[in-house]
């Protein structure tokens, strides 16, 4: 899946003018690559639209014109896009309420390196860069996770021949989730490249 590229982007006000088609297309395919893992993790599986969406939502709401400011949005956002073979999502930990939340986040320091893809029985760990301020007692609300799969994993889901399962194996957290019919298609349409 290529980038996002410079000259894809559209300036503030052209942006406005599709803004509210481009926004709902965008938000109902999310909707189909969101999946539910236990009471209080989600994750959504990222492509060149969502990224789209996250890249021109930021940019009107920053008021972002400069060049440079644009540059590092690309790169920023440009990162979840997936390469070859490769699944990315954004996993959240979604609790309301504050003091429940900072406990939970507390009992799941470790988190980041607690996630996985999993391909006909075979898993396949979720990896993300650790964030500047990164705290070993702690994790954070919000994760940028990249799989990669083999070759032969990745042909299964391109295929749709293999069941595939996002899953945490923390000592505080154990689920497991079966990703549904529609979100397996929008994957093999990603690995498709």
């Amino acid at each position: 899946m290529q980038p996002i590229a410079r000259n894809e982007l559209l300036p503030l006000g052209e942006y406005e003018t599709i803004r509210p088609r481009f926004r709902a297309r965008v938000i109902e395919a999310k909707r189909v690559r969101r999946v539910s893992i236990g009471d209080y993790l989600s994750a959504t599986f990222e492509n060149r639209d969502t990224v789209m969406l996250q890249i021109q939502e930021m940019l009107r709401i920053e008021r972002i014109t400069s060049e440079p400011a644009i540059a590092h949005e690309l790169q920023t956002y440009n990162a979840l896009i997936p390469g070859p073979d490769e699944l990315s999502f954004t996993l959240f930990v979604e609790i309301s309420d504050p003091d429940l939340r900072e406990r939970t986040l507390t009992a799941l320091a470790g988190l980041e390196t607690s996630v996985y893809v999993e391909v006909a029985g075979t898993r396949f760990p979720a990896v993300q860069e650790l964030p500047a301020g990164h705290r070993p007692d702690r994790t954070t609300a919000v994760h940028y996770f990249k799989a990669s799969l083999t070759a032969a994993a990745a042909t299964a889901v391109r295929q749709q021949k293999a069941p595939v399962a996002l899953g945490v194996a923390h000592p505080h957290c154990t689920v497991r989730a079966e990703l549904g019919p529609a979100l397996l298609a929008g994957l093999a349409e990603d690995l498709q490249g």
